[in-house]
């Protein structure tokens, strides 16, 4: 379970540990609204809970992170670039109910970083090493990979 310090929520599970951590520990009302930072991975998500009359959610810089709202203030929130940016929630009214600093930080474990000169490469050792494309990899790379992982998913759902 991720550790807990006042006015700070870190972000140290994986993806599948954050699912199996949100279906174990749902949130619970009393919980507080987190105030000041609220940090998550890139590429990883993670749950809130806001004010309960929370009907709409402002994301500052929706290129670093992104929200879903649930029901009753609960709120999935994803990182998608590093960076810092902001939430705020309002309720019917327009008024804020309250405000926190989304940071968004690049993943710490199992990512290996080649150096090629002045080109990055990035590998997820998992415990194989296979291409992980990070921000901030070289084009080449980076555009390559991708391309290749679009094209499997193409292929993955024309067939369905």
């Amino acid at each position: 379970m991720p550790r807990l310090r006042p006015h700070r929520f870190t972000l140290r599970a994986g993806p599948a540990a954050l699912v199996l951590l949100a279906l174990a520990a749902p949130v619970r009302a009393n919980e507080p609204v987190p105030q000041g930072i609220v940090s998550v991975q890139v590429d990883n998500a993670k749950v809130i809970r806001l004010p309960e009359k929370t009907q709409t959610v402002v994301v500052g810089n929706p290129m670093i992170a992104d929200i879903t709202l649930q029901k009753n203030g609960v709120v999935v929130l994803t990182g998608k670039s590093f960076g810092t940016t902001n939430l705020i929630a309002l309720d019917g009214k327009g008024a804020m109910l309250a405000e926190s600093t989304i940071s968004v930080q690049a993943p710490q474990a199992s990512i290996i970083t080649v150096q090629r000169g002045l080109d990055r490469e990035s590998y997820s050792c998992t415990p194989n090493c296979q291409p992980s494309v990070q921000l901030g990899d070289a084009a080449k790379y980076f555009d390559d990979t991708s391309k290749q992982a679009e094209a499997r998913r193409t292929m993955a759902t024309q067939n369905r």
